[in-house]
């Protein structure tokens, strides 16, 4: 027994990982689909996610793909960004406060919720470790999060964020400050680079 080619080459095409619903849409049955898991040619990493076993697991990619209101926040959006150099044992990600998450991924993750006006400030693209684009906050957002957030964070984690944002030769504290008086935190965000730095 071997993959359907169909799924094979839109697995390729689509970072190793598809949905039940994206398999189906090509004309392979649910039932296929459990034959293809039972004989160890797929592998379902997720409820209703899956990847060639041959493959390698891409958590924060096969998460994205379970909610199209996911973006990877705070510590997650920290890694991304190479603000950190800790890989977050749990993802943390932010969705619209009128969103729900699917349940199967609700208790493996830190979810933030945000207003909807505010939800898509500062949305961009960032690499996982695995190569796969994911969205994610870009570091201004970042650091007005973990400001925002700052009893929720180790505190060790939030002052090297702050200090690697400070020595980044990309850093752009315009937008930053356009950022933090969008949240009001900008008095917050001035205190914390005046102390920290």
């Amino acid at each position: 027994m071997t993959v359907n080619s169909l799924i094979y080459n839109a697995m390729s095409q689509n970072n190793n990982a598809m949905t039940t619903a994206e398999i189906t849409q090509l004309g392979v049955s649910r039932t296929m689909l459990s034959r293809y898991v039972k004989a160890g040619l797929m592998q379902r990493v997720r409820q209703g996610t899956y990847i060639l076993s041959s493959e390698i697991h891409d958590d924060m990619y096969t998460m994205m793909l379970r909610s199209p209101h996911i973006i990877f926040s705070h510590e997650t959006a920290l890694f991304l960004n190479g603000l950190s150099d800790r890989t977050p044992f749990i993802q943390s990600l932010t969705i619209p406060s009128n969103a729900s998450l699917p349940k199967s991924i609700s208790g493996e993750c830190n979810c933030f919720y945000v207003n909807e006006l505010l939800y898509s400030l500062g949305v961009t693209q960032c690499k996982t470790a695995f190569g796969n684009q994911v969205r994610c906050y870009n570091a201004e957002r970042t650091i007005c999060d973990i400001v925002r957030s700052r009893s929720r964070l180790d505190e060790e984690t939030f002052v090297m964020a702050i200090r690697n944002y400070a020595k980044s030769p990309t850093k752009n504290l315009n937008l930053l400050t356009e950022y933090a008086t969008k949240f009001r935190i900008l008095k917050q965000i001035t205190q914390i680079f005046e102390i920290i730095l």
